[in-house]
């Protein structure tokens, strides 16, 4: 028989930073850490951003917004998330998010089943501090980066953000 996981707390300030596609993102909970349950990412983006428009054929996803405002793309359902809002995103459904306003936001997204915690380490860049990186929008290697991993992660990249954006998301690129 297995055994459960072992219990830890990972407080403010803590878990592994990873500068993401402009965004910092910091991973609070692997797949590893829960026994293959789910992960925990804290995301700060800043106004404006948006990943692309995109699906997960196998991974759930649980946004909390604790900062700032959001709105959220979920098939067909605009939904605004001001702080203290709850989104979740089914497996197999489209989606994305634009941070609203003149101030970043912040928000914690659960991912079950885990591994999308590794996919953020395989194309982001180690964060040399707890702020958003120097550059806001993807670098060109990110974006490479995330086309080549698409099939290894089980995600499709289906264009730009729903409310328009940069056109290195056109078709996957």
């Amino acid at each position: 028989m297995a055994q459960p996981p072992e219990p830890f707390a990972v407080g403010e300030g803590e878990g592994t930073p990873v500068w993401f596609l402009g965004t910092l993102v910091t991973i609070k909970a692997t797949g590893a850490d829960t026994h293959g349950s789910f992960s925990l990412v804290e995301e700060l983006a800043p106004p404006g951003f948006g990943p692309p428009w995109h699906v997960h054929h196998a991974e759930d996803e649980l946004f909390y917004v604790l900062e700032g405002e959001e709105t959220f793309r979920v098939g067909e359902r605009e939904i605004r998330a001001p702080e203290g809002s709850t989104v979740y995103a089914p497996h197999g459904t489209p989606h994305s998010y634009r941070v609203e306003g003149e101030i970043p936001a912040r928000h914690l997204c659960l991912t079950s089943p885990p591994g999308l915690e590794n996919f953020v380490l395989d194309v982001g860049t180690p964060a040399d501090e707890r702020t958003l990186p120097p550059g806001t929008e993807p670098t060109p290697e990110e974006v490479e980066k995330v086309a080549a991993l698409q099939e290894e992660y089980g995600f499709e990249i289906l264009g730009p953000p729903p409310w328009g954006g940069e056109d290195e998301w056109e078709n996957g690129r």
